[in-house]
């Protein structure tokens, strides 16, 4: 009986053994702790308060909380050992566990249910030390070659620490976190480089580092290659927030020229205002009293609009005050692009695209990036809002517009400019909108446009002066047309035109008898005046086709187009003209009317009854595939995109009927590599000493006045290659080639053009030690143009070769260069030629204009990451900007 009871107790103990801490683990289970110091089941002692009726919000807030907050999940490819007397759970190779937003990944991790701990470490084999902890929080990952962590305090040991923060990847020895918040590190290596060793590093002996916010270190030593340099800091700090952060910007030192001295470039401060918004203020100061300030704003809101605004000053000083040489000038230039997001309004859209300033601050500029900004002769500016108006034919386009010649200082600006569409309209459409009878196709449009333009220069640029020769006024024009098919193959299109100008100041001559002058008055009022006119043409196409049955060419075939008109207007000048004296003699008179000053002008004078004649001829052809097996289809090219003429005859006219002949000539040959424009116009009457024409006829019936003649070819590595010309045909034909070069950043450590991201597409290229490929392209440019005036013969006016490319010696170093040759004076233009060399998490970049007066160089080497952008070195010559 006592054999049977004892082997009772002992089942019953085998049981409730098994049931606590003991049971057959599978490769994925999932085991729930309670780390309470006493469970109830073992506790036989009553509490006599627990018999008494207490509150229950008082006595959960005395019952222990439990360390455990989730359920822990774990799993492991080999096996999961229990140690039910220890309480440890031990799972081997490809281990992982998962509790709350933690997740572990292991060679072998240890779960002791004592200490609260979890341990966990790679696995040594043939090839090494494989299968390191990688250890993920939230948003937060590190890897390390072993990590305890406790469950309960959140605390961590950690040994061969590797962790990237943003674009900083810290490695450590030892490492303590304290909390999720602080983490403690000794014998710290921080670095951007992505390779197993690191390019460089900086080493500290201690560093405290707040996930996602900061690194705080402190004695620091630079490391190339793993060879200490002498460069050391007393302490640093790296800002790692996902967002960006205010902070100030390193100057660079410059030893500038004998004319402003030594100074300090690009030091000022980043602002980081919001997620949608930053501000950049950046100055520049020399030892002569020369200074620059530049001011620039990103903004973006998603889906509606982004932009960018920049506004440079520059106080230049050349020379030394109370000399000669001394001269002083004060510079400026804003710039502002803005877009909106199609998805913002579909219905309005505005738009902004604004340079202006003085004229010289390219070519004065001290610390101007853009070198080739100093070849632009043209400023130009435009903020357009526009708007359709739904349900109607009518829409509306409002413009504020800048031109400036940065030449002869002049300036041009419509502030603003207001234009009202009415789209064509049928009135007399059939039902449905059915146009089959003249009558039925007859549209009528309207358009109006009212502006305020001002003239100006630099001196008075932003003056109130400025404003005192403003001209102002508004046009309306409408029309109507129709077309009539005539004798099967021919179109007729009637049309009819009324223009009314209203111009609200206007001009008033008087003969100062004093000064034997004629003064011209401008005067404030409203005037108007009409005109109108009629017009009537004959077009058709003829077709001519030349099939070949022999050889790989099919068919050739040849478009015509002529085209006949005729126009009348009546002459609307003579009934405004008035009359001034111009001299002591009375009757010396002036012919003038009130609208010559005017913003559109003055009414057309004479009577035009003129027809006019136009020739447009098309040839294409049709070539047949390589392979006459093959499924390919026949291929279309074009010999000759356009080769047309155009004249006009002035019946009314009692002299100088014809007008000159326009023609023009365009082709694209060896598949569209090549393109060749050619332009000019030929005058059928002489011209007398002064050059003005006369009333006869030329020998040669025609005299070449001017033209001009184009041609650009660009040619690369990859035409050659057979694998790449499918991808480059469909580029070729709208590619022109840039032969002045892109616009390039000087300091631009990335030493990359502009629209260009070539991080991506070298990132995966490697160096062939034989037959290695070298990509390389080449841009050519040739224009020429001819004047003759009729008296001292031809001239040729522009006559250059332009030429630009690009040259890839390896796939991590690239060379571009620019340059041309002006044949008609000898000498070449400006040039300029850029080396960069990708060093991994390092960037060179030299950029080099070897000559002329903007002759000059940069040199930049520095880190790629923008969290150690100031660990750099560069160094610049800037060109000899001598004040005139």
């Amino acid at each position: 009986m006592q054999t049977n009871l004892s082997y009772i107790l002992l089942f019953c103990a085998i049981f409730f053994i098994e049931i606590g801490f003991s049971q057959e683990l599978k490769s994925k289970n999932v085991t729930a702790l309670s780390t309470s110091k006493k469970d109830s089941i073992f506790n036989g002692k009553k509490d006599s308060l627990a018999l008494r009726k207490t509150d229950t919000i008082a006595l959960d807030s005395l019952k222990p909380k439990e360390t455990i907050e989730d359920l822990i999940v774990h799993v492991a490819k080999d096996y999961t050992i229990q140690d039910a007397k220890n309480k440890t759970v031990t799972l081997y190779n490809e281990a992982n566990i998962t509790y709350t937003d933690i997740d572990l990944k292991a060679g072998i991790i240890v779960v002791d249910y004592k200490k609260n701990t979890v341990f966990a470490k790679g696995i040594i084999d043939s090839t090494g030390y494989t299968q390191r902890p990688v250890f993920k929080q939230g948003s937060q990952e590190s890897e390390q070659d072993s990590i305890i962590y406790n469950l309960k305090s959140k605390k961590a040991l950690i040994y061969g620490l590797k962790t990237k923060q943003g674009e900083m990847f810290t490695y450590g020895e030892k490492t303590k976190r304290v909390n999720d918040s602080t983490v403690y590190i000794r014998n710290i290596r921080f670095t951007t480089s992505e390779k197993k060793v690191p390019d460089y590093y900086i080493a500290t002996d201690k560093a405290k580092l707040v996930p996602g916010k900061k690194i705080i270190v402190g004695t620091s030593n630079l490391v190339l290659a793993d060879i200490p340099t002498p460069i050391f800091l007393p302490f640093a700090y790296f800002p790692i927030t996902e967002t960006s952060v205010s902070g100030f910007l390193i100057p660079a030192f410059d030893t500038g020229s004998s004319d402003r001295g030594i100074g300090f470039q690009n030091g000022g401060y980043y602002f980081a205002i919001s997620d949608y918004m930053d501000l950049t203020v950046l100055g520049d100061v020399y030892s002569n009293g020369s200074w620059g300030s530049r001011i620039s704003s990103n903004y973006r809101k998603r889906y509606r609009f982004s932009g960018s605004f920049s506004l440079n000053f520059e106080n230049n000083i050349n020379g030394i005050r109370g000399f000669d040489n001394y001269s002083k000038a004060n510079n400026f230039n804003i710039r502002w692009s803005h877009s909106q997001d199609a998805k913002a309004s579909p219905n309005s859209r505005f738009t902004a695209s604004v340079n202006l300033g003085s004229s010289k601050f390219f070519r004065e500029s001290q610390n101007q990036f853009n070198v080739s900004q100093t070849q632009t002769n043209t400023l130009s500016s435009s903020i357009n809002y526009s708007k359709t108006f739904v349900g109607t034919p009518f829409n509306m386009n409002l413009t504020a517009s800048h031109q400036q010649n940065t030449n002869t200082e002049e300036i041009t600006m419509t502030l603003p400019s207001l234009t009202v569409n009415m789209n064509r309209v049928y009135p007399f459409a059939g039902k449905g909108g059915v146009q089959k009878t003249p009558i039925q196709k007859m549209g009528f449009n309207y358009t109006m446009q009212g502006q305020y333009l001002i003239n100006t220069n630099d001196d008075e640029f932003f003056t109130p002066k400025m404003f005192e020769t403003a001209r102002s006024g508004v046009q309306h024009k409408t029309g109507t047309s129709t077309n009539i098919k005539a004798f099967k193959y021919f179109t007729l299109s009637p049309s009819a035109n009324y223009e009314e100008t209203w111009q609200f100041d206007y001009i008033q001559k008087n003969y100062d008898i004093t000064d034997n002058v004629v003064v011209t008055d401008t005067l404030r009022g409203f005037k108007s005046y009409r005109e109108y006119n009629a017009g009537l043409s004959l077009s058709t196409n003829i077709y001519g086709t030349f099939n070949f049955k022999k050889g790989r060419l099919k068919t050739i075939r040849h478009t015509f187009r002529p085209s006949v008109s005729y126009s009348y207007r009546p002459d609307f000048k003579d009934k405004y003209i008035q009359q001034v004296q111009q001299s002591a003699d009375a009757t010396d008179l002036l012919d003038y009317t009130v609208y010559d000053q005017g913003i559109y002008g003055a009414p057309s004078s004479g009577l035009s009854n003129s027809i006019g004649i136009s020739l447009n001829n098309v040839i294409e052809a049709k070539v047949a595939p390589k392979d006459p097996e093959s499924d390919e289809e026949d291929e279309k090219i074009t010999i000759l995109n356009n080769l047309n003429f155009s004249s006009s005859y002035n019946i009314a006219a009692d002299s100088l009927r014809w007008s000159p002949v326009s023609f023009s000539a365009g082709t694209r040959l060896f598949k569209d590599k090549l393109s060749v424009n050619l332009s000019g116009s030929m005058d059928p009457y002489k011209v007398n000493s002064n050059g003005v024409r006369i009333n006869e006829y030329n020998a040669n019936i025609l005299r070449l006045t001017n033209a001009s003649l184009t041609a650009n070819y660009s040619i690369s590595s990859a035409d050659f290659d057979k694998d790449k010309k499918d991808k480059q045909k469909n580029n070729n034909a709208n590619n022109t080639p840039d032969v002045i070069g892109a616009d390039i950043n000087p300091t631009d450590r990335f030493g990359e053009q502009k629209g260009i991201n070539t991080e991506e597409k070298d990132k995966n290229k490697e160096a062939k030690l034989y037959r290695s490929d070298i990509p390389w392209s080449i841009n050519l440019a040739y224009s020429t143009s001819y004047t003759n005036n009729g008296i001292d013969g031809g001239n040729i006016g522009i006559h250059s070769i332009m030429f630009s490319g690009n040259l890839e010696l390896s796939p991590k170093w690239k060379m571009g260069y620019s340059s041309g040759y002006d044949v008609k004076g000898g000498a070449f233009t400006f040039s300029r030629f850029n080396f960069t060399r990708d060093l991994d998490s390092w960037q060179f970049n030299f950029n080099w204009v070897p000559f002329g007066t903007n002759s000059s160089y940069t040199f930049f080497i520095g880190v790629k990451s923008s969290v150690l952008s100031d660990l750099k070195w560069d160094k610049n010559k800037p060109a000899d900007r001598r004040l005139f």
